[in-house]
């Protein structure tokens, strides 16, 4: 079961996707726009984000390019979902770092497909780190692995 957060403004559309992904066995939350969800990713940070692309106000892909940049949450999984059809903004989404994208309508094993597919390709990730600390981490094993090496030598 993971916690998946919902960010779409179409009351409809978050329903239904609600029902879908409780009958899959995930825990959910939603809400309405782009402010609402960046602060409530200050609170708690889900598994995944399910985020529509075009809504009023804070686009999803400017909380998209909020998320990236920022330190806690670089690397929170993240499917975009809109009505929007074409080639150019799925490669958007994808360009921005969106790890997939669901055009709606859509059908419900095919969300639930997504949904399971980008959570299991994250699943053997070690646990998060902030980025500060993932950093730091790096480069001492970059420092253990030069004084191995030398030692070689």
């Amino acid at each position: 079961m993971a916690y998946i957060l919902i960010v779409d403004d179409d009351e409809m559309v978050a329903e239904m996707a609600c029902e879908i992904l409780m009958d899959a066995g995930h825990a959910f939350g939603w809400v309405v726009d782009g402010s609402a969800a960046l602060k409530l990713l200050e609170w708690r940070r889900p598994d995944l984000l399910l985020l529509d692309q075009d809504m009023p106000g804070l686009t999803g892909a400017k909380v998209l390019r909020t998320i990236r940049t920022s330190p806690r949450l670089y690397d929170l999984p993240v499917i975009m979902f809109t009505a929007i059809t074409g080639a150019e903004d799925e490669q958007q989404a994808l360009y921005s770092g969106a790890q997939d994208y669901v055009r709606k309508p859509f059908d419900a094993k095919f969300l639930t497909w997504k949904v399971d597919h980008v959570l299991r390709t994250r699943a053997d990730r070690p646990k998060h780190l902030d980025l500060k600390d993932l950093l730091i981490r790096q480069a001492s094993l970059r420092e253990e692995n030069l004084t191995s090496a030398r030692r070689v030598l």
